[in-house]
């Protein structure tokens, strides 16, 4: 019956095409949406956590309280020694330290005198160390529009516009002032390497990098840092697995004893008010997602409605030849599943194909986002997931099924007498 019924698809086109076309077409939508919002939701997390928050933090408890002020004078102390032993506890993340400073970057003219001033807000890391795991992770390849990345001590980069207004160039000299780790003034010169370009305002106004031992060395902070930052090395972001990291890091220290400069990790959720940002997206995620697939259902439905209808007269002329209406219906019902595994099938495999390709490539919004008040990546990509291998069945072939069997109704409500008429007229 099954073998009957699939000869009969495949040699009445007319009576099947539309319905598989409409079924491919709706059910790759609604995998490469898929694969899109995730693939944007992993990208907002890999993106701060590259560049701000780590997928871990570990801070003093103090320098936890209020992160956006700076507090570089409740910073962590022996640093040396806590990165041992995080790499002991916690063996399968990497674990490196950063300095987040603020300041004014002072341009001198030729007698010495200033010339011209400009605030910075700066990011001090280990981008001079073997590997240049820093420079990757701080995405400094890719922003550098002039110069060089940093080679030795005593360079820096700092963001487009801020250089514009101080009319600095690579080469040129600036001298950076702020304050200590003990509060006194700190004072030290620099040789601008690079200017770098984040598409983000923001950056590109008071963006500043540099080496995290030249910060040290003008911060009075040998063997100090306002943060440690970890990440998985096995693997990407995993909530549950990064708050037991957190978990049995605070379980062993002195976080809850109230002394300010106490070591507390703090997990990326927890940081720039990103798990409500993170719950909230996943909210608007699954109501996109089932907005469409309602929307999607509703359009396969009405297309099982049509094909049922047009075979009105077909369905007569089967009940008035003998054939039980109950055969009838499960034939229809029948059809309707291939088509809709088909349909679901091909529609899968083009909505994988292309999100493979966009997972490879990514799209270039770059262009979009010259004025953007918001740190985002410059390419978006999408991330297959085993979710996007089976969430074209749901509108692919349960809206099809549900469609046909509606429709089918009608073969129960339909006597004899009528089917006569019909054969006659």
């Amino acid at each position: 019956m099954i073998r009957f019924l699939f000869k009969g698809l495949l040699r009445d086109r007319s009576r099947t095409l539309l319905p598989f076309l409409t079924v491919a077409i709706g059910v790759l939508l609604t995998v490469f949406l898929e694969c899109y919002i995730t693939g944007a939701e992993h990208q907002i997390i890999d993106f701060n956590a590259d560049l701000l928050t780590g997928q871990v933090k570990v801070m003093t408890k103090g320098y936890a309280a209020e992160p956006d002020s700076l507090p570089n004078d409740l910073s962590l102390d022996g640093v040396g020694t806590l990165l041992s032993e995080l790499g002991t506890d916690f063996p399968n993340m990497a674990w490196t330290p950063r300095i987040r400073l603020g300041g004014l970057l002072d341009v001198p003219d030729e007698a010495g005198e200033t010339k011209a001033q400009g605030t910075v807000l700066g990011t001090a890391a280990g981008i001079l160390a073997p590997g240049n795991a820093e420079i990757r992770r701080l995405g400094l390849e890719n922003t550098v529009v002039r110069g060089r990345l940093p080679e030795k001590r005593g360079e820096i980069l700092i963001g487009e516009i801020l250089a514009d207004r101080l009319k600095l160039q690579p080469g040129g000299t600036a001298t950076l002032i702020g304050s200590t780790m003990n509060g006194a003034m700190a004072t030290a010169n620099y040789t601008v390497s690079g200017i770098v370009r984040y598409g983000v305002r923001a950056l590109d106004r008071t963006g500043l990098v540099m080496d995290l031992a030249d910060a040290q060395a003008v911060l009075d902070m040998e063997d100090a840092a306002g943060e440690i930052l970890g990440w998985r090395t096995n693997g990407p972001y995993e909530r549950n697995l990064i708050e037991a990291v957190a978990a049995r890091f605070n379980g062993r220290t002195e976080a809850g004893s109230g002394c300010d400069l106490a070591p507390v990790m703090k997990t990326l959720r927890d940081q720039s008010d990103l798990a409500a940002l993170l719950d909230q997206f996943s909210t608007v995620r699954g109501a996109i997602l089932t907005i469409f697939i309602l929307a999607m259902s509703l359009v396969l439905w009405n297309a099982g409605l049509l094909g049922s209808l047009r075979r009105y007269g077909e369905i007569g002329v089967r009940l008035a030849m003998g054939e039980p209406k109950g055969g009838v219906y499960r034939a229809m019902l029948g059809e309707a599943v291939m088509v809709g595994v088909l349909g679901t099938v091909a529609g899968t495999a083009l909505g994988l194909a292309l999100s493979y390709y966009l997972q490879a490539h990514g799209i270039n919004i770059s262009g979009l986002m010259k004025n953007a008040a918001v740190m985002l990546p410059s390419h978006l990509y999408t991330r297959v997931t085993p979710v996007a291998y089976i969430i074209g069945f749901i509108p692919g072939l349960l809206s099809t099924l549900i469609g046909t069997a509606i429709a089918g109704r009608g073969i129960y409500k339909r006597s004899t007498a009528s089917l006569f008429k019909e054969l006659e007229t």
